[in-house]
């Protein structure tokens, strides 16, 4: 399917299109979303350019990804969808800009566009053109990524208070436990597919700033794309430190957890070495040979028992004493 807008008064407006054959010649942005044969045909006979299918796209490499072909210049970005799920997902989307005329290409839905399509239904210049409409988009991609490294930084935060600061008593820690590292592998991956949106944008943003100097763009534009050059590299670092504080984070859980588990293996010692010595009052006096004068002796059933329970004190309070306990 796809969607054409043309623009009006005061906004842009969702264009019906009944024949694939008749396209609104005034139409600014035509977003393709799972597109047919059928309808990259049409587009391309309108904005005279050629679609990419879905395989190119998919190409990392960035002659394959920022190119001019036709007086067109084609941008293809990797965008975040499903972010506020416990699934999120990167997904390419080609930005192909020619003759004042954007058309997009993308098989997911990212949510900036549905952002940028309310905004633009609201409120408009009437003389909107492809170019501004590019700029929109990528302003709200980059404020996306922003608000998705903020609400992850605050998450992590929770997480790292869970670590050092836990309840003065807690239950089930193993499966604490197990809940914190799931949460730290999901903010990471998290993190890492918004840092890799924000370069690949930060990709596009550049690309244009080399090839705008031989277009008449405005200068509050021009501007613009500073500015989101400068926001997109403040995030990428950003993003970096959130990487890096995940990583401290994961470390610490694991610290945690060894401790916890020295902790139990420890008190297996105490125990071991606390009952040592009784055993073997109790080993020795279990012997069977007839040479063993305590066996003839009317309180040698209490002393054993004495003994051992003196065998098993002296220990436990050296223990206590070395403060190791």
């Amino acid at each position: 399917m796809f969607s054409v807008f043309v623009p009006s008064e005061s906004s842009l407006k969702k264009a019906a299109v009944e024949d694939l054959a008749v396209l609104p010649e005034n139409a600014v942005w035509i977003d393709l979303f799972n597109p047919t044969g059928a309808e990259d045909k049409a587009v391309e006979r309108l904005a005279g350019i050629a679609i990419p299918t879905r395989e190119d796209m998919q190409e990392i490499e960035v002659s394959s990804r920022l190119y001019i072909e036709n007086s067109a210049r084609y941008m293809t970005a990797t965008l975040m969808c499903h972010s506020d799920t416990d699934m999120p997902r990167t997904t390419a989307v080609t930005f192909i800009l020619g003759d004042h005329r954007l058309v997009t290409v993308r098989y997911d839905l990212p949510k900036p566009f549905a952002l940028v399509e309310a905004k633009l239904a609201r409120s408009c210049t009437p003389a909107i053109t492809g170019e501004m409409v590019l700029m929109e988009l990528l302003d709200a991609v980059i404020d996306r990524c922003a608000d998705i490294l903020e609400r992850c930084g605050a998450e992590i935060d929770q997480v790292s208070h869970d670590i050092f600061e836990p309840e003065s008593e807690r239950h089930g820690h193993a499966k604490q436990y197990s809940q914190i590292l799931i949460a730290i592998g999901r903010k990471g991956d998290l993190t890492s597919k918004v840092r890799e949106s924000l370069v690949s944008i930060g990709r596009v943003v550049t690309f244009l700033s080399a090839i705008v100097e031989g277009v008449k763009w405005s200068k509050d534009m021009r501007e613009q794309l500073k500015t989101m050059q400068r926001d997109v590299a403040s995030l990428t670092d950003h993003a970096s430190y959130l990487s890096n504080k995940i990583t401290f984070v994961l470390d610490a859980m694991l610290g945690v957890v060894n401790l916890e588990q020295n902790n139990i293996i420890k008190l297996f010692s105490v125990m071991a070495v606390v009952l040592m010595p009784p055993t073997l009052i109790a080993s020795i006096y279990g012997m069977n040979f007839k040479a063993m004068p305590e066996l003839e002796w009317a309180h040698g059933y209490p002393m054993a028992l004495v003994m051992m329970l003196a065998a098993a004190i002296v220990p436990y309070w050296i223990f206590k004493w070395k403060k190791w306990l």
